[in-house]
């Protein structure tokens, strides 16, 4: 029994379909860990196309195909291989995946060495169009902050609040066309020096007053995050461009701090288009 072929009967409308895909699929990948080879964890999978505007419709089981060939490493250097079937086998000009999962890392506290877990959300995209490839990797990191304002005006304490670092990085090609290898592990400790304090999954009495104390010496606005975080990353001949977002969960006021810096700066003027 022959099966109508409906998605690949023609469409005389002359409209392209900028992307069409799948999206909110949770699929289990394996990502490179830099102290022990690989880490298994669960990704949350958007897949897309461009769909020419001489089809009707794109063939939604073969992302679910080409996924799961490729789910035991899905890397910066395998994603354009992903892509590269996605627009073969979709007959496609352009292709897109994004992948997002959380990271885990065993963290220690600063005095006891008390040890536990610490989840990172992360996140992998990548392009092709034409004989271009694209690749971005995120990096969201929670951090502490202590208000340098706050301590300058109180006579005794200063009003601290949980942040959230971001940082994106697209990593420069070689001359062999690889995409540099920029650790996960590395943006998060870029992203923790740039604050009062790193947040930490298990901490004992000592450790708290260690980063009590701590973080009351090394007061930092939004803007000292973002600015710290660029200033790590910039002379990085890895890093072809970078951008980090900075909020901070205020804890006096009913609004969030937030500051953003892209680099290369995004317009000559520095100032909000």
């Amino acid at each position: 029994m022959i099966l109508a072929d409906v998605q690949s009967q023609p469409d005389d409308r002359g409209l392209v379909v900028d992307e069409v895909g799948v999206t909110g699929l949770r699929y289990p990948i394996s990502v490179l860990d830099r102290e022990r080879s690989k880490q298994d964890t669960v990704a949350e999978v958007s897949m897309a196309v461009a769909l020419p505007a001489r089809l009707k419709g794109t063939h939604l089981s073969r992302f679910i195909e080409i996924l799961d060939e490729h789910a035991g490493e899905l890397t910066q250097a395998t994603l354009p291989a992903v892509l590269g079937e996605l627009r073969r086998r979709l007959d496609s000009p352009a292709a897109r995946i994004r992948l997002s999962f959380p990271y885990f890392l065993p963290r220690r506290a600063p005095v006891t060495g008390s040890t536990a877990l610490m989840d990172y959300a992360c996140v992998f995209t990548a392009r092709s169009f034409g004989r271009a490839v694209e690749f971005g990797l995120s990096v969201r990191v929670p951090v502490t902050s202590v208000c340098p304002c706050s301590k300058a005006v109180s006579d005794y304490g200063a009003h601290n609040q949980r942040g959230r670092v971001t940082i994106e990085v697209t990593p420069r090609r070689d001359s062999d066309g690889e995409f540099a290898l920029v650790w996960i592990e590395e943006l998060v400790e870029v992203a923790e020096a740039s604050a009062s304090s790193p947040v930490y999954p298990l901490l004992k009495r000592a450790d708290e007053r260690h980063v009590t104390m701590a973080g009351y010496d090394r007061p930092v606005f939004v803007e000292d995050m973002a600015r710290g975080v660029a200033t790590c990353l910039r002379g990085d001949p890895r890093i072809a461009q970078f951008a980090v977002e900075v909020v901070n969960d205020e804890s006096i006021h009913n609004h969030a701090a937030y500051a953003r810096l892209s680099w290369p700066a995004l317009a000559t003027s520095g100032g909000v288009q």
